[in-house]
Parts: structure tokens; sequence; C-alpha cells
């Protein structure tokens, strides 16, 4: 179920109204809808794929009660790792068997042995790295007995399958989101109305700013070879805000889903594209998943700690492991390192925590050296994209390379003037709510009540009248 589809606008108040006002006073009833409801949501695209959900949680709910009644560190350890094995063999299985298959082949083919191995026509469960790490952050915190295992199954299916977060994050940890279950919740309307306005800005960035921002990123991708440098800097520009407003407009729509049945959830983008290096902005893209790998994959290899050979190698494995996640392909492999590489002088410098307060924080506008600082990063993160959005590696580098030539300099053969009208509003939007968890949180506080009302107008207006065809969400591929 898409949030920006008719069925989401339907099922959304129905779910509301059962919880707050038929079960109310009933917590396990609650909990029990919500569980009810996120496989609904789930199962809206494939029911078949609700076993693995299921699956996934009875076998690490077992391993928590397991862990708790077991002392010996040895079979600590392998209680961890059959959950490990579990999750990541389905998410293997799922997402990167034929990867494997395919160039295992063409390494065979290199030394001229032909074999024919048998690929599998294989769906990929939407959302399933999302949920296979949160489920994961369960076993390994109470592994590491810094969480204590639940006995209650119904909190612990609804932390797993929680509807709002569910296909594509944010990525909660179970010590945060899961004790949410346990307590009472209490209607809070101005939670409510923030939730509200967090969503509507959510629809926003996604309907208006990355599905148009789409259109002409597709057209320009599909038909690279026959546009000129600037049209082509155009298009992967279009392309970095369409996964970034299409993206962190589903985790504004999440988050603030999840206010209204009374849960706080992570944020998840903090302005990215306003960052003075490498190393910020990835302390505010997909602030889920790299908190995750920091924690549990880049900070147990040894992190910054150790050799200056060690940093790197850490710092390697870190990136192109987060690349992997986001898909089989060497596409995004190569996105990994590149941002590997960008990141790399940061830290053997020891400046990859310099810029860790808000850009301009005091400041109406950025100096020139900050706002210099965001152009170079921005343009470093665009070229990386390029990689992202290729359906090959032969495609990223001729794109690249006829990106970067004298026709660079020439105006773009394709000029969506209101598109970038709206991406000059928006980016005046995001640079004035900088501070705040997203854009508009203070609309309230700052304007008077009719021009609140009027600029929410406005936006709903914008979403029906430029809103086009209903597009799923990038992220559900991963």
């Amino acid at each position: 179920m898409l949030f920006n589809s008719l069925d989401f606008a339907i099922f959304l108040p129905i779910v509301f109204i059962l919880y707050w006002f038929v079960l109310n006073k009933q917590l396990k009833y609650q909990n029990a809808l919500v569980v009810v409801a996120s496989y609904v949501f789930y199962g809206w695209w494939d029911w078949r794929f609700l076993s693995l959900i299921l699956f996934s949680t009875l076998v690490d709910y077992a391993i928590g009660l397991a862990l708790s009644k077991q002392q010996n560190s040895r079979k600590r350890k392998v209680l961890l790792w059959i959950s490990i094995i579990v999750n990541l063999g389905f998410l293997g299985f799922f997402k990167y068997y034929n990867f494997f298959i395919d160039n295992f082949v063409k390494a065979f083919s290199f030394f001229g042995q032909d074999i024919q191995p048998n690929t599998l026509n294989i769906i990929l469960p939407v959302g399933i790295s999302f949920y296979t790490f949160q489920t994961l952050s369960y076993t390994i915190d109470v592994y590491k007995k810094q969480l204590e295992p639940t006995k209650d199954f119904i909190s612990f299916a609804a932390f797993v399958s929680f509807f709002p977060q569910l296909v594509a994050g944010p990525i909660e940890r179970a010590s945060h989101l899961l004790p949410q279950f346990y307590v009472k919740r209490q209607f809070n309307y101005n939670k409510a109305v923030d939730g509200l306005r967090q969503i509507l800005w959510g629809l926003f960035k996604k309907v208006v700013i990355a599905d148009n921002c789409a259109n002409f990123a597709n057209t320009i991708f599909d038909g690279y070879e026959s546009y000129s440098g600037s049209t082509l800097a155009l298009g992967a520009v279009f392309f970095a805000f369409q996964i970034y407003g299409d993206f962190s407009g589903y985790s504004d729509i999440a988050i603030g889903t999840s206010r209204l049945f009374g849960f706080d959830l992570k944020q998840n983008f903090a302005t990215p594209y306003f960052s003075r290096d490498i190393a910020e902005f990835w302390r505010r893209w997909h602030i889920s998943l790299s908190t995750w790998f920091r924690d549990y994959v880049y900070i147990p290899l040894g992190g910054s700690r150790g050799s200056k050979g060690n940093q790197i190698r850490n710092v390697f494995i870190i990136f192109i492991v987060s690349g992997f996640w986001h898909g089989a392909n060497w596409t995004f492999i190569i996105w990994g390192a590149l941002n590997a590489m960008y990141f790399l002088p940061l830290l053997l410098r020891g400046k990859n925590k310099i810029n860790t307060n808000v850009v301009a924080e005091n400041s109406m506008l950025p100096s020139v050296k900050e706002f210099l600082q965001m152009g170079v990063t921005f343009g470093l993160t665009v070229i990386a994209w390029v990689f992202f959005r290729a359906e090959n590696v032969s495609m990223a580098l001729d794109f690249l390379s006829r990106m970067f030539n004298m026709s660079l300099f020439t105006i773009p053969q394709i000029r969506p003037t209101s598109l970038l009208l709206f991406l000059i509003i928006f980016i005046a939007i995001e640079w004035a709510g900088r501070t705040y968890v997203f854009a508009i949180e203070r609309l309230w506080f700052k304007y008077p009540k009719p021009i609140r009302l009027f600029i929410y107008y406005v936006l709903v207006m914008l979403i029906f009248l430029y809103g086009g065809k209903t597009q799923e969400f990038i992220y559900f591929q991963f």
C-alpha cells in the first residue's frame, strides 16, 4: 500500500478510529490492532511474503527468550549466529542469489569455462532490508545485554511489523521503539496535529518535488546519449532531488503517521544537502541506516581506532557494505566505494567531525566559505548519485564522460521552468527550517492562524495539481 494512494487515504482513518475510539483503554488490543493493520498494509502488495515477516518475528522472539535463560558465552554466541544466519540468509537469497550466480558465471567464462547454472525468477519482498535490520538490532542488543528480552509477543510483533516504517524505514532500534508498546498511549492533540503537518510536508516532497523531478531525470537518463553535458548535469541534479524528496518524504510521512498513534520515531534526514563535507552528509542522510552500520559493523571492526591501514579498511568495508545493502548491482558497490574515497581524506586528517552543528546556525545566510563547501559537497554527491541511478557501470561511466566535456557550459536542452521554480522555493523553505526536525515544524509558532491555513491550503493544492501518476517510492526496491 502506497502512502500517496487512495487506498492508504481510506486505510489510515479506519485504523485511527479503531485505535483511539474503539480500543482506547485496552493497550493489548491496541497493539494487536497495530499488528493486524501492519500485516494488511504489507499484504496489500503480496500476501505471500507475510510468512517471511512472521517467521523472522518468531525466530528472534524465541532467540531473545533463549538468550535470557542462557549464561554460557559459547551457547549465547551460537544463538546470536542462528538469528544472523536466518535473517541474513533470507535477505541474501531473495536479494542477492541471482547477482552471485551471474558473477560466478562471468568469472568462469573469463577462464574459458562455460557453465549453465540455474537462475530463479525471484521477486524481492518489499522492505525486507529494513525489517531484517530492525529485528536483528533486537537480537544483537539482547545478546550484548543492552536490552532486556521481551516476553510480550504481541508487542514484539508490533515492533517488527509497525506499518508506518515497515517498508522503507526509518530503521528503528528495539531499545527505542519496543518500550513504547509497553506503555499506555494517551491521545495528544498537539502531537497529532504536528504529525499531520509532517505528513503534509512529506507528501509535498514526494508528489510535487520527487515525482516531477523523476519525470525529467528519467527522460534524461534514458536518452542520455543524445543530450549535452549541461543537460546531463541537470538530469543528475534532478535525480539528486528526486531521491531526497522521495526518501525523506517517505520518512516524514512515516514519522508523522506514527505520531498520530502516539509513537515517536527517530529523525531520518536532517537537510543533508546543506552539508559542508561528506562526513556531515552521512550524519544527515538516512541517519537510521548510517548509525546502524556504525554501531553494528564499523565500531566492532575497530572504527577509527588502530593503525591507518585498519582505519582505511574499516571505512571501505562500511561504505561498500552500505552500497551493497542498497542493491545487487556493481553500481551500488562503486557508489559506496566512491563515498569511501570522499570520506577518507577527512578521516585521515582528523577532520571528519568538525562540522557537527547546523550550517549558519545563528545567521540567515551562510558565509562564502560555507557556501563553497556546500557546493563542493553537493557536487561530489551528485556525481556519486549517477552510479546509483545508472543501470550498469558502463552506462554511469559513459554518462559522466559525456557530461564532463565542453557542452557542460552550454544552455541545457531541457529547461522545465516551473519545476526549477519549485526547487528554488523548496530549497528556501528547507533552508529556513534547517534547525528543525522537518522544515515546516515551527510554522504554527511563527505565523498567525490565517497565514498558516493559507500555506497548508497552497501545499494541498500543489499536491493535487502537480501530482502526476502515482509512483512507488524509490527505496521500496531495497
